[in-house]
């Protein structure tokens, strides 16, 4: 069982300095990886003393939950207000899911940085599970959750046929078939797909997803 770390101290000095320490430990992280970035280095870059680093976020490895909950809160964000765009009030369920997901798994949605921040995290998981449970409880947490509660919606209207309580399974198997396999294969968008490939994934992820939820098929 892993120990519970200690809270990091509060948050002190102005925020835009201690915005500028996330921005400056996010570069060196990526740059350099967990273990060689250096708190020197983030302080030089922050153009802070390293004092003020551990003043603000306690050691390394909170400064690098930190991150992680921010950049995960900001998608979390994006993905809200798209399934807002496409979801919201849809008249077919099948064009509403498909220029979703299409949406979803478009480079444009997501932000500079995060799925190079996602692999980083990935490589360290075994080693930093409280920044994994951070991840979780700000990213895919609020977006399984958020994409249930659409897919309950389109249910209640009758566009799609989804069991009472059934919907946060339904939302584990929407992502399961269409986001996670163009996440799988441009390896969190380091590698973007061609828009045609990215296109008939997710296509043919919602078609075998309304075999299970489309109207009538329970």
């Amino acid at each position: 069982m892993t120990a519970q770390r200690p809270a990091p101290p509060p948050t002190c000095g102005r925020p835009a300095k201690h915005a500028a320490i996330l921005d400056a430990a996010r570069r060196v992280f990526l740059r350099e990886g967990y273990t060689r970035a250096s708190m020197d280095a983030i302080a030089a870059g922050a153009a802070v003393s390293k004092r003020t680093v551990y003043n603000h976020f306690g050691d390394k490895e909170g400064l690098f939950s930190a991150i992680v909950e921010q950049s995960s809160a900001a998608v979390a964000e994006d993905f809200a207000a798209t399934a807002a765009r496409h979801l919201a009030d849809p008249a077919d369920a099948e064009e509403a899911l498909v220029a979703f997901g299409d949406a979803w798994a478009s480079p444009g949605l997501h932000r500079p940085d995060h799925g190079a921040l996602v692999r980083l995290l990935i490589a360290e998981a075994l080693h930093f599970p409280d920044a994994v449970r951070v991840w979780l409880d700000t990213g895919p947490g609020p977006v399984r959750r958020g994409l249930a509660a659409r897919l309950r919606t389109m249910a209640d209207r009758g566009l799609l046929d989804i069991p009472g309580g059934g919907e946060e399974t339904a939302a584990e198997h929407y992502v399961a078939l269409v986001q996670t396999p163009a996440t799988n294969r441009s390896f969190f968008n380091a590698a973007p797909l061609e828009e045609a490939e990215r296109r008939a994934l997710v296509r043919s992820g919602v078609t075998a997803f309304l075999r299970i939820y489309g109207p009538g098929r329970s």
